[in-house]
C-alpha cells in the first residue's frame, strides 16, 4: 500500500511506503498522506475478526493499511500495546446506556483518555518505521495538544529507542488533571511547555516548524529530524479505524445486532481525526449508516456540515470539553481529499490559509450530507446531559462523552432514525472531575486535584481510575511556557 499527499496535484503523484509515510508525518508540501485506495472489508472479514481478541484485530485490520510491515511483527507489537497490562479488563469494551446508545469505552488505558487506543501502538510502528526506512537519525516528536493527546504522546513514546518528545499544550486549555498529567511526566526523552494562546495557535506553530525548510536542516545538523504524533500523522489515525470494526464486532457478539445491520456512530470531536477514522471504517465496506459530528460551543463543524463552508473566523469559546476547543480541525483535509480531489483540497487548504474560511463546492457538500449530520451541545447543555445520563441511566459520562450523547439524542429526535448508535466515549469523567461532579450537584470547594477526584467518587459511588490516583503523587517537572514565536527553538531543544 502506497501514500500520497492531500496537496499532490502532479500527474505522477509522490507515493511513499506507509513506514515513510509514519516516520514523516506530514507530507513536504504541508498535506497529509493518505494511501492510494481504500482496502474492501468483506462479511467474511468480519466473521473472522469477531471470535479474535482485540489485538488480534487490530493487528489483521492494520496489515490492510501498513503492507509492508512484517505480520508477525505487527501481531507482536499489537498484542503488547494492548495487554491486560496496558489496557486493565480489555481494550474499547462497550457499555450499554439504553436500547439505541452503545458507549464504546475508549479511555481504559495508561491515560484515561482515547488516545491511548493509537498511541500505545503508534510508537512500536514509528520504531520499526525508523528500522525499515534505515534512518539513522534521531526522530523528535513534536505534539501540539488540547489535553489529551500531550499525555496519551508523552506516555507511548517514553524511553522509545531513537525518539525523544516535545509537546505544546495552551496554557490555560486544558483542564486541571490533564496539565498535571503533562507536567509529570516521567521517562527520559520527554519534554513538555505551555503556549501562550489557544490550541489552534499550538497547532499552527507545530505545522510551521514542520514547513519551515530551515529548522529542518538545522535539525538534521544536529542529527534528528522532525516527526508528528498528532492524528495529522497516519501512524496515529490508522489505528483508531480499527475500534469502530471491532465494536461492531461485539454488537454482533453480544446479540445486539445481527450480522449485516447497519449501525450509526456519535463522535465527540475537535480535530476530526476519530469521525474521520469511523469514515473510512464505513468506506471501506463496515455497515455504518450516519455519522454524527458532536461539537461544543465551538461548533465549526457543525456549522460545515449544515452549510457546506469552514470558516475559523469565528469567536472562540472555552468550554468545559476542552480537548473540542479548536477551530482549525485538520483532518478534515483527508474528507476533501476522498470526495474532491488533491487539486480541490490544495485550493481550498490555500484559501483557509489566506482568508480563514472556504466554501466546497454544493455537489461535494450534498455528498458530504449524505453521510454526515452535525449537531452541537452548549454548555447548559452538556451539564444538563451528564446529570440525566446520571440520573436516568446510571451512567457517569465525561464533559466530552456528554456532548456526544446530547447530540445523538438531538439527531434521533429530530430525524427519527433510533438505529443502534455507537457513541466513542472519549475519556474517563475523573479526567474533568470538577465539571462532572458540579454536573451532578456535587459543588466542590476546593482546587486541590485529590479533592475533586474524592468528592466524585464519594458523591457517584464510582472508582478513581489507578492511573489518576498515581499522578498525585508524582512531582511536577515541567514549567516553562512560551509565545508561539519561541516554539521553534523550544523544537530544536533550545
Amino acid at each position: 500500500m502506497n501514500y500520497r499527499s492531500t496537496r499532490d496535484t502532479s500527474i505522477t503523484p509522490a507515493f511513499v511506503s506507509s513506514a515513510e509515510a509514519i516516520k514523516k508525518g506530514l507530507a513536504p508540501d504541508g498535506g497529509l498522506y493518505m494511501p492510494e485506495m481504500l482496502p474492501k472489508l468483506s462479511s467474511m472479514d468480519i466473521a473472522a475478526l469477531r471470535p479474535l481478541s482485540y489485538a488480534r484485530r487490530a493487528s489483521y485490520i492494520l496489515s490492510m493499511f501498513l503492507t509492508d510491515y512484517d505480520r508477525d511483527a505487527l501481531t507482536a507489537d499489537c498484542e503488547a500495546a494492548y495487554s491486560e497490562e496496558k489496557f486493565p479488563g480489555g481494550a474499547a469494551p462497550i457499555h450499554k446506556i439504553d436500547d439505541e446508545l452503545m458507549s464504546l469505552e475508549l479511555w481504559h488505558g495508561p491515560t484515561c483518555a482515547f488516545k491511548d487506543m493509537a498511541l500505545q501502538i503508534m510508537p512500536r510502528l514509528l520504531s520499526r518505521a525508523l528500522t525499515m526506512t534505515g534512518e539513522d537519525k534521531k526522530a523528535r516528536i513534536l505534539v501540539a495538544t488540547s489535553g489529551d493527546t500531550g499525555k496519551a504522546a508523552l506516555e507511548g513514546y517514553r524511553d522509545v529507542d531513537g525518539v525523544d518528545i516535545t509537546v505544546f499544550y495552551p496554557v490555560d486549555g486544558v483542564s486541571r488533571m490533564q496539565k498535571m498529567q503533562m507536567t509529570t511526566q516521567e521517562g527520559d526523552n520527554v519534554n513538555v511547555c505551555a503556549v501562550y494562546g489557544n490550541f489552534d495557535d499550538a497547532q499552527n506553530g507545530v505545522k510551521a516548524i514542520f514547513s519551515d525548510k530551515s529548522l529542518s536542516e538545522r535539525a538534521l545538523e544536529d542529527g534528528m529530524f522532525f516527526s508528528s504524533a498528532n492524528s495529522i500523522n497516519w501512524g496515529r489515525l490508522a489505528p483508531q479505524i480499527v475500534y469502530y470494526i471491532s465494536a461492531y464486532c461485539d454488537l454482533i457478539e453480544n446479540g445486539t445486532i445481527s450480522d449485516g445491520d447497519e449501525v450509526n456512530v456519535c463522535v465527540p470531536t475537535g480535530n476530526f481525526g476519530n469521525i474521520f477514522a469511523a469514515y473510512i471504517a464505513r468506506a471501506m465496506g463496515l455497515p455504518l449508516g450516519r455519522l454524527i459530528c458532536a461539537s461544543n460551543s465551538n461548533c465549526v463543524l457543525t456549522d460545515f456540515i449544515k452549510t457546506g463552508t469552514y470558516d475559523r473566523t469565528r469567536e472562540f469559546f472555552k468550554t468545559m470539553s476542552p480537548s473540542m476547543d479548536i477551530l482549525i480541525s485538520s483532518n478534515l483535509e483527508r474528507l476533501l481529499y476522498v470526495i474532491g480531489g488533491a487539486a480541490l483540497t490544495s485550493e481550498l487548504m490555500e484559501e483557509l490559509k489566506k482568508n480563514g474560511k472556504y466554501t466546497m463546492p454544493e455537489s461535494l457538500h450534498k455528498e458530504v450530507c449524505e453521510v454526515f449530520a452535525g449537531y452541537y451541545l452548549d454548555e447548559e447543555e452538556t451539564a444538563a446531559t451528564i446529570r440525566e445520563t446520571f440520573e436516568k441511566n446510571g451512567y457517569l459520562a465525561d464533559t466530552h462523552t456528554a456532548v456526544g450523547i446530547g447530540c445523538a439524542r438531538k439527531y434521533m429526535e429530530e430525524t427519527g432514525d433510533r438505529k443502534v448508535t455507537i457513541l466513542a466515549s472519549t475519556a474517563s469523567p475523573y479526567k474533568f472531575a470538577a465539571d462532572v461532579a458540579e454536573a451532578v450537584g456535587h459543588k466542590i470547594d476546593s482546587d486541590e486535584p485529590a479533592v475533586i477526584l474524592n468528592s466524585l467518587s464519594e458523591a457517584t459511588g464510582t472508582q478513581i481510575p489507578a492511573p489518576l490516583l498515581k499522578t498525585l503523587t508524582l512531582p511536577v517537572r515541567f514549567t516553562r511556557t512560551v509565545d508561539p514565536s519561541e516554539m521553534p527553538a523550544v523544537a530544536l531543544g533550545k
